[in-house]
């Protein structure tokens, strides 16, 4: 068989060969995008900014406050006048329970907050350093573990005024080492590889590999963990102001509007601790529903 060139022919041009069928995406945008798939994640995620806006403007829609006491609508069922009805003192429930959530959600994300700057900075040192410094800080926490947190929380009541501060002290004194010990083994897993070394070789100082390469690459580990943090913490305030160690009255908590609402019960109002338990238990549900969405939108292994 004679083979000549007219026996060949030049492909055809084609340009789609070489387009990228799926867009560049950064890591957030595609956390962003797995999330936005998972619809338990994000039905969370909307009755959570419902929450926090109904405790920011709920006590403004009714022309009531919270410490206002009227004798003619004691015990008041909810009506058309008091949504959430009233309570042994005639104060409306409505604007007493998103004022609670108001206080209840404060010191949660405040103490979270606080919880997550000594953490991170605690336990990214821990981990980068190791060695003797690593054992010495360790130690440390577990001592401060082996201290019963509610003989902290009273002790602190005896030397600090009784209030929203002392709370916020009590839950960060111990609340930190949690997120001590997750950033120090997150960090421990990361100093060894190629890019930690790289950074060194360029004359990197230890802080900026800390809080420029370490810390940002735990960022998906720690907005997980601060999003069970936040109920724990809200959990963690409505018992001690159950066990009469929160906020003083007029002001109440949710934890305080629970703990008022048991007499309630024997006297045939059960509704006064319906509504505030609910409201705790709402707010509990859609952090811990959305922490779940986001373990595994920020998680690589998952990504599709």
């Amino acid at each position: 068989m004679n083979i000549n060139e007219n026996m060949f022919l030049p492909a055809p041009k084609d340009d789609n060969g070489e387009r990228i069928v799926r867009p560049s995406l950064t890591y957030w945008q595609d956390a962003w995008r797995r999330l936005k798939k998972n619809k338990v994640a994000m039905t969370a995620l909307f009755a959570l900014i419902a929450l926090i806006l109904l405790a920011i403007f709920g006590p403004m829609i009714r022309p009531f406050s919270y410490s206002e006491q009227s004798f003619m609508n004691v015990n008041k069922l909810p009506n058309a006048t008091h949504w959430f009805g009233t309570d042994d003192l005639g104060r409306d429930l409505w604007v007493r329970v998103w004022f609670g959530a108001r206080i209840s959600l404060t010191i949660a994300i405040v103490a979270a907050s606080l919880d997550l700057m000594i953490g991170v900075i605690y336990g990214g040192i821990a981990g980068y350093k190791g060695g003797a410094t690593d054992n010495f800080m360790m130690r440390i926490v577990e001592i401060l573990y082996a201290i019963p947190y509610l003989l902290v929380v009273i002790l602190l009541m005896v030397v600090m005024e009784k209030g929203l501060l002392t709370i916020i002290v009590a839950m960060t004194a111990f609340g930190w080492m949690g997120m001590a010990r997750l950033v120090r083994g997150q960090v421990m897993q990361m100093k060894e590889q190629e890019f930690i070394l790289a950074a060194r070789t360029l004359g990197a100082s230890n802080n900026r590999i800390l809080f420029k390469h370490l810390v940002p690459n735990t960022l998906g580990v720690i907005i997980v963990n601060i999003t069970f943090s936040i109920p724990g913490a809200i959990f963690t305030e409505a018992t001690l102001s159950f066990l009469g160690l929160g906020i003083p009255a007029p002001q109440a908590s949710l934890g305080t509007l629970t703990s008022d609402a048991i007499s309630s019960i024997i006297q045939g109002h059960p509704y006064q601790l319906f509504f505030p338990a609910a409201v705790i238990s709402l707010i509990m549900l859609a952090f811990n529903l959305l922490g779940d969405g986001l373990r595994d939108a920020l998680d690589p292994r998952m990504r599709k």
